[in-house]
């Protein structure tokens, strides 16, 4: 009877913690973070490690570029499910983009786990692409000095064709492009319309024309191909 009484008197807490759970799930999907935030964080109270509930708020604290906020709503996420690939994916983009915001000798000092956050997801997931997509990134704009390196950028470039041919060439292309390359990285791009025909890879050749190689008649072009093609 005392237990019986206990969960009558705790049903109205608990009804009120899903439905706050369920309608900011459902504003987050539909992009409303402003609406979505006090409710997910009012869930959370109550449910401190909420998985689902605490990567949607490091995802709006993202949104938002709170990454202070950001970096400890993925860093509980690590804690409390060590084994979960994306999880550091997302640890080591919010201390990147982080370390965009600080002194250079701050950020010089973040670089290292920031490469092993994308280095761990990958080791968790073999088959994580964003997070190759992410290394590549970082062996371009780093410096060799500190660790960046074309060698190591298009190491992982290879390893995303083997996963995913289209992001295989998307990825040498940027790379082609970032040196200055550009005839290299038109071949790159060219190869992954074949491959994957999507708009982002239209986009990016037509943008190598006008931007880079400044043909924009080129650019048209591809536009224009693939606007017939979706027709």
């Amino acid at each position: 009877m005392k237990e019986t009484l206990i969960i009558f008197l705790l049903f109205p807490l608990l009804i009120l913690g899903q439905t706050n759970y369920e309608k900011g799930e459902k504003l987050f999907i539909e992009r409303k973070f402003n609406q979505a935030q006090p409710l997910l964080e009012s869930f959370l109270k109550n449910n401190p490690n909420h998985l689902e509930t605490i990567e949607y708020l490091g995802d709006i604290a993202g949104y938002d570029k709170l990454w202070d906020k950001c970096i400890s709503y993925y860093k509980k996420l690590k804690t409390l499910k060590p084994k979960e690939a994306n999880y550091y994916y997302k640890y080591g983009g919010a201390l990147g983009m982080k370390s965009l915001e600080v002194n250079k000798f701050k950020a010089l000092g973040m670089i290292s786990e920031i490469r092993s956050s994308f280095e761990k997801a990958i080791a968790l997931n073999p088959k994580h692409i964003e997070a190759r997509w992410a290394l590549i990134e970082l062996n371009l704009q780093l410096p060799g000095i500190v660790g960046g390196s074309e060698a190591k950028a298009i190491k992982y470039s290879t390893e995303l064709r083997e996963l995913s041919p289209v992001d295989g060439y998307l990825s040498r292309g940027h790379i082609e492009e970032y040196f200055k390359r550009y005839s290299d990285a038109e071949e790159q791009y060219k190869r992954a319309i074949l491959i994957g025909g999507s708009k982002i890879c239209y986009q990016k050749l037509a943008d190598l024309y006008k931007n880079k190689m400044k043909q924009p008649d080129k650019a048209n072009t591809v536009l224009e191909e693939y606007k017939s093609k979706k027709q």
